[in-house]
């Protein structure tokens, strides 16, 4: 059965459960097996934000889990939070151009990422997470483009509607994110 743990974790704000939402409504419309489990609550307001997810093609038997597949950390908070989820199977890829620290979790894989540095200097800020999202794409391969676009459209059509504008910059920051994990496997 193939299934993929995914662990996102960042400050409050970042965006985290707005990836794990579009990421878990994609599955859902791909006829995938998904589950997502939520951590925050006073986050909101600058604490860490963690989000399970996971997607699979049959029946997911269990909702928690110990070690995640891929473990995104947005935060030097979240590295410090986060390490528990990682394993040797586990691939961890990190936001360079905001974490301080780099992750020191016995890991089959650790990718730095600059998600942070292209959307404030290339972007918008405002699409940071859409980048993570591309990152998050690009590095599990559990969903097809298509399907990712499909659930961005349901969660943020009306805003597309209203500046169509929008709609191009979340497409070039998804497409961005995806080129960057391409280029930090090199």
């Amino acid at each position: 059965m193939a299934r993929t743990r995914i662990v996102l974790a960042g400050e409050g704000g970042q965006g985290v459960q707005s990836i794990a939402k579009i990421l878990v409504e994609a599955g859902y419309e791909a006829g995938k097996e998904i589950l997502y489990i939520p951590n925050f609550g006073v986050e909101q307001r600058g604490g860490v934000s963690i989000a399970f997810c996971q997607v699979a093609d049959e029946k997911i038997g269990e909702p928690r889990f110990s070690k995640g597949d891929i473990v995104i950390m947005l935060s030097d908070r979240a590295i410090d939070r986060c390490s528990t989820y990682v394993n040797e199977n586990s691939t961890v890829i990190y936001d360079s151009s905001v974490c301080e620290t780099k992750p020191t979790c016995k890991a089959k894989e650790i990718i730095a990422v600059e998600a942070n540095k292209i959307a404030n200097e290339q972007l918008s800020a405002r699409v940071f997470n859409i980048i993570v999202l591309g990152v998050l794409l690009s590095a599990t391969n559990v969903l097809k483009l298509d399907d990712i676009k499909n659930a961005m459209e349901m969660a943020l059509g009306k805003k597309f509607d209203a500046k169509p504008e929008l709609r191009e910059l979340n497409y070039k920051a998804l497409e961005m994110g995806m080129n960057m994990i391409q280029k930090a496997s090199v």
